[in-house]
């Protein structure tokens, strides 16, 4: 019978790595990336531990789609032929799963030793897809690379994509309008509490080694338009979404307290794994009983606290997943967590960097370290997709008492409990209806492209409509503060052709 020391899963390496190549044809691609990260992790550990690995979980990457799958490139680079692979979607949820079942796996004697890693080479790609148009037309306009909206996993064609609902920072801001209006607060209060967040985060990134963006910024210059700051959706700025144009890889390395202990790791460097809490929204970002809360993230974040027996007050440190700032303004309250505390270990999707599904592996290397520094305990919230995908988990210098793996952390039961009931989708009303929630969606030049509106008819059914980029007054009224949208009347027309989209006109 193997002592209760071998089933205790522990983090025993972390490993990180920002790659910023001269020349982009020399950089590294997301194999590389991942498999140096572990490798740094393999140091950090003491050295021998992946030429041991049983089991290897892969964040799945989209810079480079066509070495994927790329757990197998990842191996073999390393030179280890583990028997477990996984390898996920590239959702920001995923580095906490992959921890959390790389904890069961240990904690079920079904491996000795586990890593995780990931990294995407975004900035290297769009860099290398300039050199090769340039080559192929020396004369041409470069054209955008845009790896978010080509990547093969969007869906690009349907019915919110028409009304320009596309790729996440299109779509977040919908809970951010929503939210605000819910919470009573005016357009320049919620841009207020944006910037000082997002000011933290930026502190935490400056003084972060690992950090892809090492400048502190105030709230005003955060939350503030201009010319360096282009707004990108309403009512986000550049400085206020994920920075995906990045080259960074994270890993980090599992295995059990008896393993560690045998293999004489230092137990200043032994960290401890607490219980997770997972739990979904609908995948249709239509299909949302609400864009005020999530009840996915609120039975995340309340489970992990429940299974731990732990309150916000019993945390050192915080990350509270940072793509865009609806996510830990909601997060924070669910919580507990004060505004005025750090809720970041990195430094934020948009200063610490946003490599699409892999943030949270530099968040558990950076949690590891601070719980290393300081000792104590240390909450991570993940999320991924369209705030679709939440994931919980707890970390501890000490064991978390009463913590036992193999754990079930799917708590799906409890978020349906509490999601309310999902209005009806009505694709083709005309007439008087009132907003839920909204954006606005700019160009590059800081243009107004079109305006969304999400609206319920007076049935209580949810339907789409734009405001036209030169509906001046429409795009005014969404944006200028002077009222609240949400909860405002008017009218949604169409025209009689099979492509026209419904348009709305404010009462």
């Amino acid at each position: 019978m193997a002592s209760s020391e071998e089933r205790i899963p522990v983090i025993i390496g972390v490993g990180q790595v920002n790659d910023r190549p001269a020349d982009p044809r020399e950089g590294l691609d997301p194999a590389g990336l991942m498999a140096e990260a572990l490798r740094i992790a393999d140091a950090d550990a003491g050295g021998g531990w992946l030429e041991v690995c049983d089991s290897l979980g892969i964040v799945g990457q989209i810079a480079w789609p066509h070495i994927n799958p790329v757990a197998g490139t990842v191996a073999e680079r390393l030179g280890i032929a583990p028997a477990h692979v996984v390898e996920t979607t590239p959702h920001g949820d995923n580095p906490i799963r992959l921890l959390n079942e790389a904890a069961n796996r240990i904690g079920a004697g079904e491996a000795k030793v586990c890593a995780v890693t990931g990294g995407e080479a975004l900035r290297t790609a769009g860099a290398l897809a300039k050199l090769k148009a340039a080559e192929a037309k020396p004369d041409a306009k470069p054209k955008e690379h845009n790896a978010l909206r080509d990547a093969s996993h969007r869906v690009k064609k349907g019915y919110p994509q028409s009304y320009g609902l596309v790729v996440p920072v299109d779509v977040y801001p919908l809970y951010e309008n929503a939210m605000r209006a819910d919470l009573g607060q005016t357009l320049a209060e919620g841009q207020a509490e944006s910037g000082m967040i997002w000011a933290g985060f930026s502190q935490v990134a400056a003084a972060n080694p690992s950090a892809w963006i090492r400048e502190e910024k105030s709230a005003a210059e955060i939350s503030e338009v201009t010319a360096e700051n282009r707004p990108i959706a309403f009512p986000y700025t550049k400085l206020q979404v994920a920075n995906s144009a990045v080259n960074q890889g994270a890993g980090f390395i599992v295995t059990s307290l008896a393993e560690a202990r045998r293999r004489g790791v230092p137990e200043g460097k032994i960290v401890h794994i607490g219980a997770g809490a997972s739990a979904f929204e609908p995948d249709s970002i239509l299909a949302r009983d609400s864009y005020t809360h999530s009840a996915g993230m609120e039975a995340s974040i309340r489970k992990a606290l429940e299974f731990n027996n732990l309150t916000a007050d019993d945390f050192d440190h915080v990350e509270l997943y940072s793509c865009f700032p609806c996510v830990p303004k909601l997060a924070r309250r669910t919580l507990g967590w004060p505004l005025e505390k750090p809720m970041t270990v990195f430094g934020g999707l948009t200063f610490g960097g946003g490599p699409i599904g892999n943030y949270m592996s530099h968040v558990v290397a950076c949690m590891v370290e601070k719980l290393r520094e300081t000792g104590g305990k240390g909450l991570m919230f993940a999320n991924g997709g369209y705030a679709t995908h939440s994931h919980t988990i707890v970390l501890g210098k000490e064991p978390i008492p009463g913590v036992i793996f193999p754990q079930a952390f799917d708590v799906n039961e409890a978020a349906d409990a509490a999601r309310g009931k999902v209005p009806e989708l009505d694709k083709d009303y005309t007439g008087p209806a009132t907003i839920e929630t909204y954006t606005v969606h700019y160009n590059r030049d800081g243009s107004p492209r079109m305006g969304t509106v999400v609206a319920r008819t007076p049935s209580g059914a949810r339907t789409l409509a734009m405001v036209p980029a030169e509906d001046a007054a429409g795009i005014a009224a969404l944006t200028d503060g002077t009222s609240e949208p949400v909860g405002r009347s008017g009218t949604i027309s169409r025209g009689d052709g099979e492509d026209d989209l419904s348009v709305w006109q404010m009462g």
